[in-house]
């Protein structure tokens, strides 16, 4: 008896500790293993993990106000800014527009020669603003305004919206003494993509459109004033202007480095560039014939080289014969446009002529959009000034291709002025900053809007931004 009540006793035991598998019970379920949740790390993606490709679409799509904050929030986001990449999806989208720049040196007036380097500080805490030397400028909330600017589309019925360009505290910007003398009258500025180059005798300046920022390059080889500069293939060329050499210097923005590319035939002062189809036309200006060590000044004014230009073809790095203005004269301004045409804007002792110069290899006919041969002239409406004006030193004008349209900018002087001091009638003429406009097509002067009276003296070219 008892071993069978031991034995059902066992069997139980057995029972409970090895159940039947068969056998589901809800106090005796089989043992699972045991799962702990997997810890997962939920990753927010941001506009910076985007690929390149991606992030150039989304920037190229913000309104121009918002371009100069870009470089400020990464390398990155500052390399997408300065890649062609980004320039050419804003133009595919039709969002850069043609615009005229003129550039001024702020209060140009204050720097002097007894200043080893000066620069003009603009105070984001204060309503008024200083020259300093470069040593001294220590305050955190300042920056360092270099140089005036007022920018205009033309072809739109609004007025000139006017800025600085700015240094960084940290990377100021030092006008070597006398360089700026005179405001541009020595010096030349060109445009390369949305990038503004000012040239002086002893320093290059970069100014960039689309953040405000200005940055020093490195100075041509040879020291000039008053020569030919054009930009042909993003890259620089300048000419004359130098007593002791005829070279034509090539400067490569992408190196930051200037190189000799040749020698010109002639030695010019006082001459002006421009460049078409590759072409870099060398204009006007006065003959340099001086021995070495003879004075620069006598020598400028041995000889007038005025109405004749040379043509040097950047990528064959060769001269093509050189051209003369019809009729002679003095070259007053010269600018090139995007149909192929070279206009040059002369004086003839009293009376002012417009010319245009065919630069394009295949024309037909000389008329309205038209052309014969390479290198035929045509005599253009001339701009509506007085019809007998003598330009003397106190007159200058400034030249610019917008498109197809061509914008002459009376600069300094008054013609009001010259003709009271001539003798000549009085009347309303054309005073210092007025804005005139040549349609090629129409063959039409129009007048465009003063510049603002904070911007005298300037240097005028047109980029795309």
């Amino acid at each position: 008896m008892s071993e069978s009540c031991n034995s059902r006793h066992f069997s139980w035991l057995t029972k409970s500790c090895f159940p039947n598998p068969q056998h589901h019970h809800p106090l005796h379920q089989p043992h699972l293993p045991l799962h702990r949740p997997t810890t997962t790390t939920t990753t927010t993606p941001t506009i910076s993990s985007l690929p390149d490709d991606l992030l150039l679409d989304i920037l190229s799509r913000l309104p121009h106000s918002s371009l100069p904050s870009i470089p400020l929030v990464s390398r990155r986001w500052s390399h997408l800014l300065h890649s062609p990449s980004f320039l050419l999806l804003r133009r595919l989208r039709g969002q850069l527009r043609r615009t005229l720049f003129a550039v001024a040196v702020a209060d140009s007036t204050l720097l002097h020669n007894n200043h080893p380097f000066l620069v003009y500080r603009h105070s984001t805490g204060a309503q008024d603003s200083s020259l300093e030397t470069a040593p001294s400028l220590a305050r955190e909330d300042d920056a360092v305004g270099i140089f005036r600017a007022a920018s205009h589309v033309i072809g739109q019925d609004s007025p000139w919206k006017t800025s600085h360009f700015l240094a960084d505290r940290d990377d100021a910007v030092a006008f070597p003494p006398g360089i700026f003398d005179g405001g541009f009258s020595h010096s030349r500025v060109l445009a390369i993509g949305r990038k503004i180059y000012v040239i002086g005798r002893t320093a290059t300046f970069e100014l960039h459109t689309w953040t405000g920022n200005v940055a020093a390059k490195s100075p041509m080889i040879f020291p000039r004033k008053k020569f030919a500069a054009a930009a042909v293939g993003g890259k620089i060329y300048v000419a004359g202007g130098a007593a002791r050499t005829s070279s034509v210097e090539e400067y490569d923005p992408d190196t930051d480095s200037w190189r000799v590319v040749s020698d010109a035939p002639r030695k010019r002062y006082g001459c002006v560039g421009t460049s078409v189809g590759g072409v870099f036309y060398v204009i006007g200006g006065l003959k340099i014939g001086a021995s070495t060590g003879e004075d620069f000044s006598r020598a400028a004014a041995s000889n007038y080289y005025a109405s004749s230009m040379d043509l040097y073809d950047a990528e064959a790095r060769g001269w093509l014969r050189s051209r003369a203005v019809p009729g002679g004269g003095c070259v007053v301004a010269a600018c090139a446009v995007e149909e192929g045409f070279v206009y040059v804007l002369t004086s003839h002792a009293v009376e002012l002529s417009f010319w245009r110069f065919d630069a394009r290899r295949k024309n037909n006919g000389c008329g309205s959009g038209g052309g014969g041969a390479f290198g035929e002239w045509c005599r253009m409406k001339s701009p509506p000034l007085p019809v007998r004006v003598r330009l003397d030193s106190t007159m200058r004008f400034n030249c610019v291709g917008v498109g197809n349209k061509v914008v002459v900018i009376q600069v300094m002087g008054c013609v009001d002025d010259l003709l009271r001091r001539g003798g000549g009638r009085r009347g309303r003429g054309v005073k210092e900053a007025a804005v005139l406009v040549y349609d090629g097509g129409a063959e039409e002067w129009s007048r465009g809007p003063d510049l603002p009276e904070v911007i005298r003296r300037a240097a005028f070219v047109c980029l795309e931004c």
